[in-house]
């Protein structure tokens, strides 16, 4: 029931964006428009890991279903960060920035470049990709300790994400 609240809320969010609405610090180089939006519903996993003495939780991959604006299944977005799309298109990114939009309850807002492409399609040639208007996603406050290293826990959240291709 909650991941399908959560779907309805992110459709009536924006469905078109205009890049003078993304936050300057994660905005894309000029000279790239948008090819895609897509909205993701899934979750955020993290895995509880040891590191300089201090357990804590450290995430280990998206697991998300990208949707779009009619509410159609278009793609997968999972550990790389990689984002598929139905045709059989994937890409890999990697983060270059991000902006807290509301800390504590919601993952950051990303820009993310792409870093390997595979198969010809719709994310052929996109170079950079917007995560923005996040909701849910954040780690885990408790259950990290001693008695679990290397347990996971699911943490659900949704997200719009914006691809762009050189002109």
């Amino acid at each position: 029931m909650l991941k399908h609240i959560l779907l309805l809320w992110g459709l009536l969010q924006t469905t078109a964006y205009a890049q003078d609405s993304i936050p300057e610090q994660i905005t894309v180089p000029v000279g790239n428009n948008l090819v895609l939006s897509a909205h993701a519903q899934g979750d955020q996993i993290y895995q509880c890991t040891l590191n300089e003495g201090a357990y804590s939780w450290k995430l280990k991959a998206p697991d998300a279903d990208l949707f779009d604006t009619q509410g159609q299944l278009i793609g997968h977005h999972y550990e790389g960060p990689t984002w598929e799309y139905k045709d059989g298109s994937r890409i890999v990114g990697r983060v270059i920035s991000k902006i807290d939009i509301e800390p504590g309850s919601a993952i950051s807002w990303l820009l993310v470049e792409v870093i390997d492409h595979k198969g010809q399609g719709v994310f052929s040639n996109v170079r950079f990709i917007n995560r923005i208007n996040t909701h849910g996603g954040v780690p885990p406050l408790e259950g990290c300790d001693p008695n679990h290293p290397g347990s996971e826990k699911r943490i659900a959240y949704i997200a719009d994400y914006i691809f762009y291709a050189p002109e």
